[in-house]
C-alpha cells in the first residue's frame, strides 16, 4: 500500500513539474534560484518519491542468511544485491528521463528555454538523493 501511495505521487509530482513549467511560479522564483541550483533538490525529491515506490516493504539485513531454504549464503545475498542495485538503476534512469524530457518541454514553452546544465543539475541532485539513500539505508 505505501508503495502504491508513493507511486501516485511520484506520478503527481511529475505533472507539476511539468505543469509549472509555464505558470507564473516560475518567474517568481527565478530571484532565488541563481543558476538554476533548484533543480538539484526538485530532482533530489523526485528521486526519493520513485525509490519509495519501488523499495521493497521489508528491509533486507545484510548479513540475514536463512539456512532452511538455502545452504549458500553467498547465493542468496547477490541476488539481494541484484535487485537493489537493479532499483537504482531504473530510479535513477527515470528520474534523468524526466529531467531530459522537461527540458525538451521547456524548449516549447514560451518565455522559457532548455538547457544542458539544467539536466546536468537534475543529476546532481538525483546523484545525491541516491548517495543519501544508500548511506543511510
Amino acid at each position: 500500500m505505501t508503495r502504491f501511495f508513493f507511486g501516485l505521487f511520484s506520478i503527481a509530482y511529475i505533472a507539476g513539474i511539468f505543469l509549472l513549467a509555464d505558470s507564473s511560479v516560475v518567474s517568481d522564483l527565478a530571484p532565488f534560484n541563481p543558476y538554476s541550483l533548484l533543480h538539484i533538490p526538485l530532482y533530489g525529491i523526485l528521486t526519493l518519491l520513485l525509490f519509495l515506490s519501488v523499495s521493497s516493504s521489508k528491509p533486507v539485513a545484510k548479513n540475514s542468511v536463512n539456512s532452511i531454504n538455502s545452504t549458500d549464503s553467498t547465493h542468496s545475498d547477490n541476488s539481494t544485491n541484484l535487485t537493489y542495485s537493479t532499483r537504482f538503476l531504473i530510479v535513477g534512469l527515470v528520474a534523468t528521463m524526466v529531467g531530459v524530457a522537461d527540458e525538451i518541454h521547456q524548449a516549447y514553452v514560451p518565455g522559457r528555454n532548455s538547457s544542458i546544465l539544467d539536466v546536468f543539475l537534475d543529476m546532481v541532485g538525483i546523484a545525491l538523493c541516491l548517495f543519501a539513500v544508500k548511506r543511510f539505508q
